[in-house]
């Protein structure tokens, strides 16, 4: 039993130990934890609040009537674009601008102008155009700015801007007069622009002191040219007065020729292109009025004509026109953008916008456009120099007097 008794002791201190030793084992190989990193938190996002957009400043609109497409194109393009040239030019326009097609029709173009609030029509380009527009603004105190040289359209509220033949002429028969020159005579081509250009020119001598000894109207046909050539230079006449009757010993009677007497004129107005006028030479020259022996006169038609200057009969001729120097700036900055020459209307496109500019400040929001204020007699002043509207409402405008072949002999007036 003793035995036994020790046995069961040694096998309890056993078992505690082993049991000891597995505690201690499991508590060697037991992972070690670790306190868990605890990240800071990211900063809240801040969305800033979108600034609120600046308030649209209302201006009262201006409607562009031009033909954008058609045989026009070019010219109302031109004159599109230069108006936008003009806006950029301002920096901050005091007027809005939106552009209308009149390709399509005048009539149409105007309507929508009138939807979209116009107070203002700058346009249209011909003078056929007008009465559709006109039309279309009825009953509304909107006016017309026309682009056209027909001063026949004008008047109400139709206004006239284009390059008048009746100032021009005015202006290089006074300048003639001065130079010495008093017998004037004219050839007109038929039709409505040789009407007003007759009327201008009997005007224009008379003002001028001068005697005017013959106008001939023409058609524009080659064929007829050379008649009235003969006709203006009064060549028939002078054809019979040069031969002296004398009786021979036979009874006969002969007639000696003498020298043909000169032309009766001094100054001859050709109201046309310079290109006709370059037709008539030869057929004048054959009549004894060849350049030199009298002093050709043009019409503003001709400073669209840049190749006159290479016509060696037409040197020493005079025309009246607006002074070229801005335009060309003009012209040197449009070809930059656009990539092609302007128009020479493209400046009537500029001058345009800078009138309704310059006046914005007598035109209330949402106001009619104060018709009035175009009849400053102090005028305004543009890309063609100084302009300002008759009472009639046609533009009255500074010119000077080119002479092919020498340049500017009379610079233009800067205001009135």
């Amino acid at each position: 039993m003793a035995i036994k008794s020790r046995v069961a002791s040694l096998w309890q201190v056993l078992r505690v130990g082993l049991i000891g030793t597995s505690v201690l084992v499991a508590a060697c190989s037991a992972p070690q934890r670790t306190a868990p990193t605890v990240s800071a938190p990211p900063p809240p996002t801040v969305v800033a609040p979108a600034p609120a957009p600046l308030p649209v400043a209302k201006l009262n609109k201006v409607a562009l009537l031009v033909p954008i497409t058609g045989p026009n194109a070019a010219v109302g393009e031109s004159i599109a674009n230069a108006a936008a040239l003009a806006l950029t030019d301002l920096g901050k326009p005091q007027v809005q601008m939106e552009v209308f097609d009149t390709g399509p029709g005048a009539g149409e173009a105007a309507a929508k102008a009138m939807a979209a609030g116009a107070g203002l029509i700058l346009g249209p380009l011909l003078a056929s155009d007008v009465p559709a527009v006109t039309t279309a603004v009825a009953g509304r105190p909107v006016p017309i700015l026309s682009f056209s040289n027909d001063a026949g359209v004008a008047g109400g509220d139709v206004f006239v801007m284009g390059f008048q033949p009746g100032a021009a002429i005015g202006r290089v028969v006074a300048y003639a007069r001065s130079r010495g020159i008093e017998r004037f005579a004219a050839l007109v081509p038929q039709g409505a622009y040789g009407q007003r250009a007759q009327l201008a020119f009997v005007k224009a001598v008379n003002d001028a002191g001068g005697k005017s000894t013959a106008i001939v109207t023409y058609a524009r046909d080659p064929a007829k040219l050379a008649a009235a050539a003969a006709q203006v230079t009064n060549y028939d006449a002078r054809v019979r007065a040069s031969g002296k009757p004398q009786i021979r010993a036979d009874g006969t009677v002969a007639r000696v020729a003498g020298a043909l007497a000169p032309v009766p004129f001094q100054g001859l107005l050709i109201a046309d292109s310079g290109a006709a006028a370059a037709r008539f030479l030869p057929s004048l020259a054959r009549y004894g009025a060849a350049p030199g022996q009298v002093v050709i006169l043009g019409t503003e038609l001709w400073n669209n004509e840049p190749g006159l200057a290479r016509v060696p009969a037409l040197k020493g001729a005079l025309y009246a026109t607006v002074a070229d120097a801005r335009f060309n700036s003009l012209a040197t900055r449009y070809r930059a953008k656009h990539g092609s020459n302007p128009s020479r209307l493209a400046s009537l496109g500029y001058d345009a916008v800078l009138l309704a500019h310059s006046l914005a400040a007598r035109w209330p929001l949402g106001q009619p456009f104060p018709r009035a204020a175009f009849l400053a007699r102090d005028g305004f002043a543009g890309i063609d120099g100084a302009f300002r509207f008759t009472a009639a409402g046609v533009a009255e405008r500074a010119l000077e007097v080119d002479q092919i072949g020498t340049g500017v002999v009379s610079p233009a007036p800067a205001s009135f």
